[in-house]
Parts: structure tokens; sequence; C-alpha cells
């Protein structure tokens, strides 16, 4: 074949080869280290004899070694850009059909694609959106209109075998400078079924053969080639591709990325690096030598967090592989230097709903390792004896065989374990109906953990939401040593977690534009993930509901194509779902239907205390933890002033307990565990706020016969006191009319701050009261509250208490006030009258006592 004026590539026809046009580096600048792949970084162009060949017209390997320069690839042009439909055929036998499946080579006729070698062609099925790009060669006695291509490019393709194929000549110097692939990460394994070596692969070897084998092949990621290394057939699966530019359009001092869109298309070249990865399913091995170390790659290369649709666990996914990964990634004989051995157990807890079980779902995703084996803690126990602890052994064996047959290079085994509490409990609580089978459940599960025959290549992955059940022994190091707690997402966490779930909306457009995914994610509060999922899956519930027919349930609209999930439909939804941890605002509402009313002075010195609290706790860590009771006469509104304090502090967690919340439980002991599952659950939160209303009530407090409950008094006091996990806030609000009462029982040592709570005093501050409230206004007042209206009856009711009892001082709680007003307001002739009376007997009966 002739040469062109360069002598560096063949030439096709009309296409004579060309000089490139060195670059010079800037003056008083040295040249830069080179970039991936040994190209030069300043020219970006590889050096002499290690230039990659760049084809002109056809794609001929130019000679090894020669003098001449490369042509410029941006001056590629293809023969022919009109598109050709072709149909598919079966591997002619007279064309060296080894050498075109292997090679990766499809076959064309010359009459459709006139060229003296191999092109590329830009294939497409009849059916299909995806492009995929082929190394085609003409051959002579191909037939005209027809293409033939291998299992594997017809897989690659996603083309059917009696499919018909759209072709038209690509160029891949067309679309930029980023052309040549600059690094592959492809994983190997045996293309025959069952067939297996135990003879490791020299690294450098298989690169030298590959790139001979498939050089001037334009690759992407997800493509699968059919590779011939030493008469053994291999399945190669291209996982990601970095792309160089050789035209010096992109920036020179940033690294190429790394990645894994099919769309990124890169032309192999001597200059290529390789890393090879083992497939799973059919293992290779790979033998270490001094430029690439012989590492264990169990996580896959073209892995992202994001396709395993989990959300706002970064941080928690981040110390998993820090933990029990990071050290498997290394070859044996490093860890063997550090004499350590790698995490074999590991802990996942936290509240339901948060992503434990679907991490375990997930994890093989990420991993380039066999398959885990999934057990659910019940499954394990069986009623025959001896029998549980052999399911606790097979799920070991296999782990146990071949760590005696090849030691530390050995590959990973992973037991995923669903609800660990189930048959992990305390020894010695009486699991497993008394019969000790819990017990030796535990017993069985340690010894293979960390017994005498120590294993060095499993993973146990425990996942729990009752952690407080595990037996102790099992979560030292050594076993489950790595704890990791899978809590509530934040609002970040909550905003991707929505965007995963309407992702496929957003794809399809069936997502109103009025949706605002940041909104959801603030009014989710406290929200768990699979609370998030019940809330998308309630939102388009309302959108089928209208585009049901009116009078019917088994028929559709017309117009139904057009459906769309809207912002309201989401709105809608928050009404129906609610979070199973979190603050209830419509019981925290009905606690103060009027509101907190600054009557006084020492109110607003309240509620600037009880601001300083709940700010305290949330920003400063020496306060995280802090107990605050709140006490003063019978119906002077600490309830309401609990409640108000907590709905103002935007805790994601509040929950209010109250007498009523113990009543309906048989025993004392019943009662404690209750209240101590209360606090387990706020500090299942990050941010937590619990209101213990009447608290003399809670313990039981009587000032005749059985004076309170003592197992409930010290469980109470403990509770007080015991600060939260780390990373976690508490805060406490508790309320009480017995303050004599709790100093008596030392009650008052747990809380660090004490607010008093003081009733209405006197008459001019009940008079504020009343105005505030318009508790009596009427409706021939027309609102205005002034003249002989609210005004007037305010006075008459003050005038006349101070002429019944001869004082201004009230003394009264407000809550007291404001129901007996109320309860007038709706009797027009003798309310005023009745309200005043009830007043006038309170405090009269009060100064009786004083006096």
């Amino acid at each position: 074949m002739a040469r062109g004026p360069g002598g560096g590539s063949p030439a096709g026809p009309g296409l004579p080869g060309r000089q490139v046009q060195q670059r010079p580096p800037p003056n008083n600048q040295a040249p830069p280290p080179a970039a991936r792949g040994g190209y030069d970084a300043y020219s970006q162009q590889p050096s002499y004899n290690q230039r990659p060949p760049a084809p002109s017209g056809g794609l001929e390997k130019p000679p090894r070694g020669g003098p001449a320069p490369y042509p410029n690839p941006r001056q590629y042009q293809p023969q022919q850009a009109s598109q050709m439909r072709l149909e598919q055929i079966e591997i002619p036998k007279d064309t060296q059909q080894n050498k075109y499946i292997f090679g990766n080579i499809c076959g064309v006729s010359p009459n459709d694609f006139p060229s003296g070698s191999d092109i590329y062609l830009l294939i497409k099925g009849d059916y299909k959106q995806k492009r995929c790009v082929v190394k085609a060669r003409p051959t002579p006695s191909h037939p005209p209109g027809t293409i033939s291509l291998s299992d594997v490019q017809r897989t690659w393709a996603d083309v059917g075998k009696t499919e018909n194929i759209t072709a038209e000549l690509y160029d891949p110097y067309a679309q930029g400078g980023a052309a040549y692939a600059g690094s592959l990460d492809v994983e190997m394994g045996f293309a025959r079924p069952r067939q297996t070596t135990d003879v490791p692969f020299d690294q450098d070897q298989l690169t030298a053969a590959f790139t001979d084998n498939f050089e001037n092949h334009v690759l992407a990621p997800g493509q699968r080639l059919l590779f011939d290394f030493q008469n053994i057939p291999f399945y190669v699966d291209v996982k990601t591709i970095t792309l160089v530019d050789l035209t010096m359009q992109s920036p020179q001092n940033l690294e190429p990325p790394v990645s894994s869109n099919p769309e990124d298309r890169g032309v192999v070249t001597t200059q290529t690096t390789m890393v090879f990865y083992s497939n799973p399913k059919a293992p290779v091995k790979f033998k270490a030598s001094k430029s690439r170390p012989a590492a264990n790659a169990i996580i896959t290369p073209d892995f992202k967090f994001e396709s395993m649709g989990i959300g706002g666990l970064d941080s928690e996914f981040s110390t998993i592989f820090r933990r029990a990964f990071a050290s498997r990634i290394f070859p044996p004989q490093l860890v063997e230097k550090l004499g350590i051995m790698h995490v074999k157990g590991m802990l996942l807890y936290g509240p339901p709903g948060t992503g434990k079980t679907l991490i375990a779902r997930q994890i093989g995703k990420m991993l380039n390792a066999r398959e885990p084996k999934v057990i659910n803690g019940p499954e394990v126990l069986n009623k025959y004896v001896g029998q549980s602890e052999e399911n606790i052994r097979k799920l070991f064996a296999d782990a146990e065989k071949e760590y005696k047959e090849k030691g530390d290079e050995s590959g990973l085994h992973i037991i995923i374990f669903d609800e660990l509490d189930a048959v992990c409990k305390q020894r010695g609580s009486g699991a497993g109906g008394g019969t000790g089978v819990g017990d030796s459940v535990v017993n069985q599960l340690l010894s293979k953990l960390d017994g005498v025959d120590q294993l060095n290549n499993i993973l146990l992955i425990g996942m729990t939401n009752r952690k407080d059940m595990i037996d102790d022994a099992l979560l030292r190091p050594g076993r489950l040593e790595v704890q990791i707690e899978i809590s509530l997402p934040d609002e970040f966490g909550r905003n991707q977690i929505l965007n995963i779930h309407t992702a496929k909306m957003k794809e399809n457009e069936v997502m109103g534009d009025d949706v605002d995914i940041a909104e959801l994610a603030a009014l989710t509060k406290n929200f768990s993930g699979a609370e998030l999922s019940g809330l998308v899956k309630s939102a388009t519930s309302f959108a089928f509901s209208r585009n049901i027919k009116a009078g019917t349930t088994a028929s559709v609209s017309e117009d139904v194509v057009n459906m769309k999930v809207t912002h309201q439909d989401f709105l809608n939804a928050l009404n129906e779902v609610k979070a199973a941890f979190g603050a209830d605002e419509s019981e925290l509402q009905d606690t103060f239907p009027f509101g907190i009313v600054s009557y006084s002075n020492d109110m607003v010195k309240i509620l600037d205390a009880g601001r300083r609290c709940y700010d305290g706790v949330r920003k400063q860590d020496h306060f995280r933890h802090t107990a605050v009771l709140i006490h003063g006469p019978p119906g002077s509104g600490k309830t309401a002033l609990a409640a108000y304090l907590a709905s103002k502090s935007d805790y994601p967690f509040i929950k209010m307990v109250s007498p009523a919340t113990l009543v309906g439980f048989r025993d004392e002991m019943a009662k404690k565990d209750h209240l101590h599952r209360i606090f387990a659950d706020a500090y299942k939160s990050p941010l937590s706020l619990l209101i213990l209303d009447n608290i003399e009530r809670l313990i039981e407090w009587n000032p005749v016969g059985p004076r309170l409950s003592n197992s409930i008094l010290q469980a109470l006091i403990t509770l007080l006191q015991t600060p939260p996990p780390h990373g976690h806030r508490l805060l406490i609000l508790a309320t009480t009319s017995q303050m004599s009462v709790l100093d008596q029982l030392d009650v008052t040592v747990a809380f660090q701050q004490q607010i008093y709570k003081p009733p209405v005093r006197n008459t001019e501050e009940l008079a504020y009261l009343l105005d505030y409230t318009k508790v009596f206004e009427r409706e021939e007042d027309g609102g205005n509250g002034n003249g002989n209206g609210a005004q007037a009856r305010i006075r008459y009711v003050v005038d006349s208490l101070r002429q019944a009892t001869g004082t201004d001082s009230v003394e009264i709680g407000v809550k007291t006030v404001l129901a007996a007003a109320e309860t007038a307001r709706f009797d027009a002739e003798g309310g005023i009258d009745w309200f005043v009376e009830q007043l006038e007997e309170r405090i009269q009966r009060r100064l009786a006592v004083v006096g």
C-alpha cells in the first residue's frame, strides 16, 4: 500500500499523510511532568516512538519504531457520510472467522464502503436508540448491503439477530480533541463455562497482548470484547475510560476525568495504560510485578454511590469503606507487613426504615467479589436439636474451605445477617424459649468469627434496630467491631432521597414544574427513607384520583396521558403520611389554643430564658444535654409554655409524655420500660426535645396511702441525668405544680435550670389578658373592642373584683382565667357576672388560707 508524503500512515483514496507541527515549550518554562498514559504534557502529543497511531482514511497500523511522525488526527476525513441500511448475516467462514470474532471486527462489503483498509462505523438498530462504534473490515467476498456482527458485538449494540442496522462512517476526532484512550479499567473473566485455573497471569503480558489485538479500536465503557490470550478465551468488559487530548484544546494542568459514560469513546493506542480486574463470576488471578502489585480490586471501578439508590448516607459509606474495605484493596503482602487482620464484622443499627437492609441489598453492586450470602435472623432457628448451630456453620463453610486451600490469597466472603437481634440476644436472657438454643447460636457465631481457627477472608454485616438486645461479646473488637448508626436523614439527605424516588417522574416528564424538592425536604422533618418513599407514593395516588372518571372506579379519563404529579399532591400527601419519630404539630398547638400572652414583664423574661435553653442545646457542645424544670401553681400555663417553647425550637424530634401516656400499662415495670423506650427513640434523632408533663403524676405521687412508685422515680431520675449518645443532643422540659414534693424526693438535682411560671398576679394583668385574647368581644361590637363593647365589660370585671375582695391581688393561673372566660363568653346575659363570681371565690379562698 502506498504511503503519503509524511511516510507515517497509509494513505486512503485522496487522503495523503500529513506532518504534525510540533509546538515548542514556552520561553523560560520547564516542560511539565508527563501526563497520564505517557503523553508529553506541554505539547499534548506523544513523543517520538511513543505516539499512538492516528488513522487517516484507513486504519492500518504504521510500522513501530519508524522515524516518521504521525498525521494530525484532526485532519482525518471520513470517505462517506451518508447512512446505509444493512442486513445482518453470519460471519462468512472463508474470512478467517476467528480473527473477526476475537479481533472485535465486523465484516462489510467494499461495494458499500470502498476502502482499502479497516474503517469505523457508527451503527444503530431499528428499534433501539443506542449508537455504538465498531471496527469494520471491507471484505471482497462479503455480500453487498449486509453486515456481519459477532454475538458479543450484537449484545453490546443491543440489536437483535434479525434486526436491520443503520450504519455510517464515524470520525472519532470530529467531536473534540479528547479522542484517545489514556487508560482503561477492564474486567476479565473466563469465556468458557466452568473453566478455572490457579495459575496467575502476568499483567504486563496481558497489556501488551490486549494493545496488540485492539490497537486503533474505538472502545467505550460497558463494551464487551472476546479476547484470546495463551489460547484461552476471555470475556473483557470495559468499565471506565480516561480520554486524553492530543490537540491542545483542553487545559494542560487538568487530570483527565475517569468516565463510565458509554458515550465517551476513545481510540486504543500503544500508550494506553491498562488496569485489570477479576470478574467475580469467573475469577482470574493476576501476577504481581514491581510495576503492578497484585492488589485486591474488590470495589468495581465503575461503581458510583448514586447508582445504589441510597441518599443521605455519604459519611456512613465513607466510614464503611475506610474500616471494612480499605485494607482489603492493598496487596496481602503489604497487609502482612503491618501485622493486622482485616475487619471481620460490621453492625448497622438505627431506627426502622432508614436504609439498613437497603444497604445490604445493594452492597453487592459496589463489590468486585462473589455474591454475598443474605440470611434473615429468624431463618437460622430450627426446631430440631443442633440444627440451628449447623445453619451457622454452613454460612462459614465455603470461606473455611477456601482459606485452608489459599490462605490470604482467598477471595472475600460476605455474609449479610438481617434482623440480627432475633437470634443474638443477650445470653442468659431466655431467648429461644428456655431451651438454650439462643445461647448456643450466639456461642457458635462467636467461635466462627474469632475462635481458635481464625478466618481472614470473611466479612459479617449485621443489621438491627435494637442494638441494646445484642450480646455484648458479639460487639467487641475482632467480631462486630465496626458499629455504624444509620440514623434519620437530615435535610440534605432528605433532598437526596426525594430526588432518587422522583427520578423516574422527572425522566418521563410526569412531575409538575411547580414541585419544589427543597421545600419538601424542609417540610419532612424526621422522616425516614421508607416514609419519604411512602410520601411519593401517596402523592401519586392523589394524581391518580384526579384522572378517574366521576362516578366510577373502573375507568380513567381520556386526558390521563397528560397526567402530572403536582406540588399540591405532595402537600396533600404530607397530611396523610406522618413520621413515626418526630413532633405532632397538632398535639402541640392544642396545648396553647390562645397562644402565649406576655401579660407581664415576667413573661418576657421567661420566654427569653426558654429561647436560650433550646438555642444552647442546639449550638453549644457543653449544653448538648439539658433538663429544665418549669414550676408554678396549678393552672398557671406551665404545659402551654413548654409546648410553645418546643414548637418555636424547630427541633425535628419532639415528644410529649403526660400521665395519660402511662395509662393502660399493667404494672410499674411496663411503665418504666415504656419511659425507657421514649428516651431511646429520642436518642435516634440528632436533635430531640422531650416534654415531661406533670412529673409528680408520672411518679404516681399521692399525699395519702402509697406515696409513690419508687421504681419509676429512680428510672426517671437516671434518664434525666444520663446524657445522650455522642453526636446527639437532648433538651428535656418538665413541668410540676408540687415543687416542694420534688425537693423532698431530690428530683430537682437532676435539672440544670428552673423556670418559675407565675399566675396572673393583679387586676392590671387580668385586664391585659382579657383584652389580648378578646374573649369578651360580641358581634354587636363590630370587632373594634372599644366603647361600650369589650373594654366596658373588662372594666366591669375589674371593678367588681376590687369591690368584692378589697384588693387588686388576683394570683390565679392563666389557664384557669381563660377557661372560665371562654365558658362565660357564650352566655350573653349572665356570663360576665358568673365569671366574676368564679374569680371572686378563688381569691377569697386564697385570702382565707393566707389569713
